[in-house]
């Protein structure tokens, strides 16, 4: 077991621009498969939309829908149906219904996402020191068959996601990094609420756990960075934005050497055991 290792048991991940970024923006995805069911619009238009409607929708029914009258796919209907309305094109219902089938399930493949620079190699690594690791059981225990085989290390997923996050991990083919893999929606409850935290704990398995024991890497300054440190866990902040700027907005919460541009950077870092939680 690595140094830098020595006191993390569990290990959990954002997946959006963590682990897995889109192949291509919203846009130009939105853009593409409207034109599929002629309904034509400029792929700029769909972009600066669907960011807006986003950011509406979430507000308007958070979590996905979770709390409201609507679940998570009628969510998706009416923020997709809003997109194409906000940039000239007012998609009949029956035609809408089709095409936002046709995008939730694209979406979950391979050929909307792909894995982020380093997420691979890392995983990879992770799961060889997860391998290695002693089992910390006692002989009495082995005796008795009271032991499951569970790793002292666990990995884990912690996502704002809908229902459709263990589908796309397995298509993307890294599901079975993962111990567990928590989506916002049927936990219901959302990063950065301290619960969800609280709630890989517990699906980690880990007898006795602490805060301190905990690191969660992602990319979201305030639903994964600082979230994590409210709880007392360590965590890393995946981001392109240079670490002065990060501070500067966020405040000296943001520490720069915990700020990296990729999982590549945070890889060579970690393995080196030159980052000290």
């Amino acid at each position: 077991m690595t140094s830098a290792l020595g006191r993390l048991r569990l290990i959990t991940f954002d997946v959006t621009n963590t682990l897995l970024q889109f192949r291509t923006s919203p846009g130009k995805q939105y853009g593409e498969i409207g034109a599929l069911f002629g309904v034509l619009c400029d792929n700029d238009e769909l972009a600066r939309n669907f960011k807006t409607n986003w950011y509406l929708m979430n507000r308007k029914y958070p979590n996905f829908g979770r709390n409201s009258s609507i679940g998570w796919q009628q969510w998706w209907h009416q923020l997709i149906g809003a997109t194409f309305a906000d940039s000239g094109s007012l998609i009949p219902e029956e035609k809408l219904g089709n095409l936002a089938n046709h995008l939730l399930e694209l979406y979950k493949t391979s050929l909307c996402w792909q894995n982020c620079n380093g997420s691979i190699d890392l995983l990879n690594y992770l799961r060889l020191q997860q391998q290695l690791a002693p089992t910390n059981q006692s002989d009495n225990e082995v005796g008795n068959n009271q032991s499951n085989n569970k790793s002292p290390i666990s990995l884990g997923v912690i996502a704002n996601f809908d229902p459709r996050l263990d589908i796309l991990l397995r298509n993307l083919k890294i599901q079975h990094y993962f111990d567990f893999a928590i989506n916002s929606y049927d936990s219901n409850v959302e990063k950065p609420n301290p619960e969800i935290f609280h709630f890989a704990m517990r699906l980690s398995g880990l007898k006795d756990l602490k805060p301190e024991e905990c690191l969660h890497i992602g990319d979201g300054p305030t639903t994964d960075y600082l979230a994590a440190k409210n709880v007392g866990w360590n965590s890393a902040l995946i981001h392109e934005k240079n670490a002065s700027l990060l501070i500067g907005k966020y405040g000296d919460q943001v520490e720069e050497h915990f700020v990296f541009p990729s999982l590549y950077d945070f890889h060579k870092k970690f393995s080196n055991n030159s980052i000290k939680w």
